[in-house]
C-alpha cells in the first residue's frame, strides 16, 4: 500500500536500536526523509548504515533542553521542516515508590516528559504554519495499566496521555494529529534482560508471543499518514491482547 508519504520528513528519537530503529526503517521503506535520534553516536552509524538513510544526530534526552536541541539539530540536516516526529525516550529503571529518591524522580521526568515538552515547543509552530504534521508518543502499557516495580514509568507514561489529550485540542484544526501507541512486550534488547520464559510469555500475552518491533514501526507509519487522518488524541495499545482493563 502506497501511504503518500514521499514528500514527507521525520525525526525518529531513540532509533539506534529496537522500537526506534524499527520505526525509522518503516517510514524511509515508505520514501520518508528520515532522521535517527540517539546519545551513542557509534550505534547510530551503524544503524544509519543499514537501514540506508544519511541523516542522524545525537541527542542524551535526560538533560535538559536536548529534546528542543534535536529539533533544531534535525531541521539543519533535513533542510527541511520536520513532518513527523516520534517521541521514543528510553525506559526508566525498576524501582518501587518507597525505594525511588528524588533524584530518580527527577532524572525520569526530564528523560519522559520534559524533553518531550521541549520538543513540542519547538517543533509545532512550524507543523501549524505548514497545516500539517504527525506527532507519535512511544510509552508502554505501563500507562494504562500499572506494571509491577515501575513506578516512575507508571506514573510519568500516564500523565503522557493527558498531555496529548490537552495539545490535540488546541492544534487539531491545523492539520496535526497527535497520538501515543503503547507497546507491549515487544522482542527488543531491554525485554531480552527480563529472561522471560515461553510459558510465562503465553501467561502475560493471549496471542502466545512477543511482539515483533517492525508491527510497531509499520503502525507508527499508518498513524503518520493521511489515511489515518482522523485518527487522533488516542493511545492505542500494540500488546497482543496483554491489557486486561477497559480503555
Amino acid at each position: 500500500m502506497n501511504l503518500n508519504l514521499q514528500d514527507k520528513t521525520a525525526l525518529v528519537w531513540g532509533s539506534s536500536q529496537g522500537i526506534g530503529k524499527a520505526m525509522a526503517k518503516s517510514f524511509i521503506d515508505e520514501g520518508v526523509t528520515t532522521c535517527l535520534c540517539s546519545r551513542n553516536e557509534e550505534s547510530l552509524k551503524l544503524t544509519a548504515q543499514e537501514i540506508k538513510t544519511n541523516h542522524w544526530i545525537t541527542a542524551d534526552l535526560s538533560k535538559p533542553n536536548q529534546g528542543k536541541q534535536s529539533i533544531f539539530d534535525a531541521k539543519d540536516k533535513l533542510e527541511k521542516d520536520i513532518d513527523i516526529l516520534i517521541i521514543n525516550t528510553g525506559g526508566p529503571e525498576k524501582n518501587n515508590f518507597l525505594d525511588v529518591t528524588i533524584e530518580q524522580w527527577q532524572k525520569d521526568y526530564q528523560n519522559l516528559w520534559l524533553s518531550s515538552v521541549e520538543a513540542l515547543q519547538a517543533v509545532l509552530p512550524s507543523m501549524k504554519k505548514n497545516n500539517w504534521g504527525r506527532i507519535i508518543f512511544i510509552t508502554s502499557i505501563a500507562a494504562k495499566e500499572p506494571l509491577s516495580g515501575l513506578t516512575t514509568s507508571n506514573g510519568l507514561r500516564a500523565g503522557i496521555s493527558g498531555l496529548v489529550k490537552s495539545i490535540s485540542n488546541e492544534f487539531s484544526q491545523f492539520g496535526i494529529t497527535i497520538n501515543t501507541i503503547c507497546p507491549g512486550y515487544t522482542n527488543t534488547d531491554r525485554l531480552k534482560a527480563l529472561n522471560l520464559s515461553g510459558e510465562t510469555v503465553k501467561n502475560l500475552v493471549p496471542t502466545g508471543r512477543l511482539g515483533r518491533p517492525e508491527e510497531i514501526g509499520n503502525l507508527a507509519t499508518f498513524l503518520a499518514s493521511d489515511l489515518a487522518s482522523y485518527i487522533n488524541a488516542q493511545s492505542i495499545a500494540a500488546d497482543g491482547g496483554s491489557l486486561k482493563g477497559h480503555y
